[in-house]
């Protein structure tokens, strides 16, 4: 039950915040945006309501597989670790049981969410790179000016782009910046699930075993905040290598892209996304997690 209430939560999830998490990836692979409006502002006038949009499609159709295998990876690891260590699998789990549960969630996911990840930043920055592309192009020469060229989108979607990179660059252009997701989800996913059994523990009504709506919507934002809290730094890296392959290529690997960043604009950079993450992880995560425990109990309650 675990997987299907996973894939519920995170279909709600991403309906609810890719349009901030489009204006995340643009202010942490472009250096022009000093700020959340600017980017907010130039994207409208860009490309309308449809860009913040873009890429849409694949994350929809991979966020359900992918938060079933996060949860359902979670809750049957912290059951064989509870077996395991207390003869139950309904035994009350220790804090470091949460968290290794946690942890191996997020290294599961790297796998499945590497190739969308990739197509869903190409995507999403694919119209900025394109007008830099133009920006940088000599003008021909002669006494008149040369035409404007306007040349098509690159990538015509999700499964176009997915194509192409494959074709270019290889399986390992699939899996271009996956070190910095492994490294992104595996603490950030501990934090995930630790912050949140923590405050739905406190937030549990005496008497009762479980906390009510309002506890798990309290808990699941602020899980999600602090989740993001700490995986912001290494997502600023993710994002600049997966971008990295639709023009002349900048960084040679993680931690090139990681000194080259901080050396270019300081260690604030590693911060770049950092509120907006969190002004979008708290609705999502109340969503994913009320969903999550609403078809936890819905289909419990059938069962019993």
């Amino acid at each position: 039950m675990d997987f299907i209430a996973g894939a519920v939560g995170g279909i709600c999830g991403v309906a609810v915040g890719y349009p901030l998490d489009t204006v995340k990836v643009r202010i942490q692979t472009e250096t022009k945006y000093m700020g959340i409006w600017p980017c907010v502002r130039d994207l409208y006038r860009q490309e309308r309501v449809w860009g913040f949009y873009r890429g849409l499609s694949l994350p929809v159709c991979t966020a359900s597989l992918v938060s079933s295998m996060s949860f359902g990876t979670y809750s049957h690891c912290l059951a064989h670790i509870c077996r395991l260590r207390y003869g139950s699998a309904d035994a009350k789990p220790a804090k470091a049981d949460i968290t290794l549960s946690g942890c191996a969630s997020g290294f599961v996911r790297v796998f499945l969410t590497s190739p969308s990840e990739v197509a869903k930043v190409r995507l999403q920055t694919q119209t900025q790179m394109q007008t830099e592309t133009q920006r940088r192009r000599p003008s021909a020469a002669g006494p008149w000016p040369a035409a404007p060229v306007c040349p098509g989108p690159r990538y015509r979607g999700p499964l176009h782009c997915l194509a192409t990179v494959a074709r270019e660059e290889g399986l390992r252009g699939l899996y271009k910046g996956s070190l910095a997701l492994l490294c992104r989800d595996g603490h950030s996913f501990a934090t995930y699930f630790l912050s949140y059994a923590i405050l739905c523990e406190r937030l549990t009504p005496a008497g009762r075993s479980q906390p009510d709506v309002l506890g798990v919507l309290v808990a699941g934002g602020c899980a999600g905040v602090l989740a993001w809290t700490v995986a912001t730094p290494m997502d600023v890296i993710k994002s600049r290598l997966q971008a990295d392959g639709q023009g002349q290529r900048r960084y040679r690997g993680l931690l090139h892209c990681v000194v080259a960043s901080v050396r270019e604009e300081g260690p604030r950079v590693l911060c770049k996304g950092l509120a907006l993450n969190c002004c979008r992880a708290f609705p999502v995560n109340m969503v994913v997690f009320v969903a999550y425990e609403a078809v936890l109990r819905l289909t419990r309650g059938l069962l019993t």
